[in-house]
């Protein structure tokens, strides 16, 4: 099962090479399963035993399932869309010498560098088009080998296995072309949405690595691939979300944008999404205000964004007795500054789950005197306050334009997100929970 569940991971991933597409991938998924879209400028109108989805920006989604009977909780799981990469800049065409043309770009996100190097690139994303009196969105993607960053000679760079340290407008620039192909890159664009250039308004274009994700190791043990952080949080729980489930709760699925570069827009972690959809739900099925914190004080989150595992070369940068590996399973993640949102209630409650259907789990702590990252889980918590563990999946080379994490690990996660929606949890009173497994 491992294995088909690893082809139909690179299959997502190939197709969304832009947030924006990661999200019409799914979209059409939840669209073959019967979902229905809703819109947030349209009244509601929720029924019971029914499967909604709606979006916010084209690259984020939040989908639920209305069980046919009263509910008394929402059990929520969150990823995110986007991962590093270079924004291709307006009037992005650079002419060099006469002979080149090149491509100016700006860091999104926190990437390494150097894995950028070398590697046949194209552009995907979105532009908006003026056609008649609307202005409507079309996506983009230049399915080809389109453009590469090429690196400089070790001739003329001596320092560069030295610590170089690379300059995003000197450094990373993308090479588009000969001379002939000046003036193209908008025309390129144009067409390959059908559009006259000049209609053109807006984009939101970035770069994205062409490699597709292939098995590695002497017993195809790992899985290699783009983007792994985070779209294979957002498949594997969207797996699971599509499974049937029983328990008398609220399904939720939301896949966030923005996590690389904070959230803090109106489609991340960081906005009122989640909480417009959640109240939006509560309002349609008649309930009352007093309702929805009834049901929030026994609602459950899973934020799902990937961990770093032990790497073989690097021992020491992983916590003394907090080691995790590659198709070992689950990871906790667990920080006291509460960057992760991990505490002893949601993780005794999600232990539980997995113990349930022996899906292993591992826990993850950064250094106490290496600084780690944030996710999900804490920001959107500022917003929708309730029991919230943070998760993901042990890799390597986090934020590299090619990462590395275990095969195995794909339908563990599956397994145990599914085994979260068809659990029951309630809250008896502050600090009591009853968790029951319904299937």
């Amino acid at each position: 099962m491992s294995s088909n569940h690893v082809k139909q991971l690179f299959k997502f991933i190939e197709n969304s090479p832009s947030c924006f597409h990661a999200i019409k991938t799914i979209t059409e998924e939840l669209k073959n399963e019967g979902f229905v879209e809703i819109k947030e400028k349209d009244t509601w109108q929720i029924e019971k035993g029914k499967k909604y989805y709606v979006t916010r920006n084209l690259s984020s989604v939040i989908a639920f399932k209305i069980p046919q009977n009263d509910f008394k909780s929402f059990h929520i799981v969150a990823s995110h869309s986007d991962s590093p990469t270079f924004k291709i800049k307006e009037n992005a065409e650079i002419e060099v010498n006469n002979k080149y043309v090149k491509l100016n770009t700006e860091k999104y996100g926190g990437m390494i560098c150097s894995t950028w190097f070398d590697r046949p690139l194209s552009i995907a994303g979105r532009i908006l088009v003026k056609e008649n009196n609307a202005v409507k969105t079309h996506l983009v993607n230049i399915d080809k080998d389109l453009v590469i960053i090429p690196n400089l000679a070790i001739h003329m760079n001596r320092e560069v296995n030295d610590g170089y340290k690379y300059n995003a407008q000197i450094d990373m620039l993308p090479l588009y072309g000969d001379n002939s192909s000046k003036g193209s890159l908008m025309k390129t664009i144009a067409k390959e949405v059908n559009v006259e250039e000049e209609s053109i308004l807006g984009t939101d274009l970035f770069l994205y690595n062409r490699m597709n994700g292939t098995k590695i190791g002497s017993n195809e043990e790992y899985i290699s691939s783009p983007r792994l952080d985070d779209l294979e949080c957002a498949f594997t729980s969207l797996s699971a979300f599509l499974s049937e489930n029983t328990s008398n709760s609220a399904s939720v699925y939301c896949v966030f944008d923005n996590e690389e570069v904070g959230s803090g827009t109106k489609q991340g972690a960081d906005s009122t999404f989640l909480y417009d959809v959640l109240r939006r739900i509560n309002i349609s099925l008649g309930k009352t205000e007093e309702d929805y914190y009834r049901l929030i004080s026994s609602s459950f989150m899973v934020s799902a964004d990937n961990a770093h595992a032990l790497h073989p070369n690097y021992t020491d940068k992983s916590d003394l007795t907090n080691k995790v590996y590659m198709n070992d399973g689950i990871v906790i993640k667990y920080n006291a500054n509460q960057k992760y949102t991990t505490d002893a209630v949601s993780a005794s409650i999600f232990k539980t789950i997995c113990d349930s259907v022996d899906v292993p789990y591992q826990t993850f702590t950064n250094r106490s005197d290496i600084l780690g990252g944030s996710t999900l889980g804490n920001i959107s918590n500022a917003h929708v306050s309730l029991n919230t563990i943070d998760i993901g999946l042990a890799q390597l080379a986090m934020h590299s334009t090619y990462e590395t994490a275990g095969a195995k690990d794909v339908t563990y996660m599956i397994d145990a997100i599914k085994a979260f929606y068809n659990t029951s949890i309630e809250q008896v009173e502050d600090g009591q929970y009853i968790v029951n497994n319904m299937e």
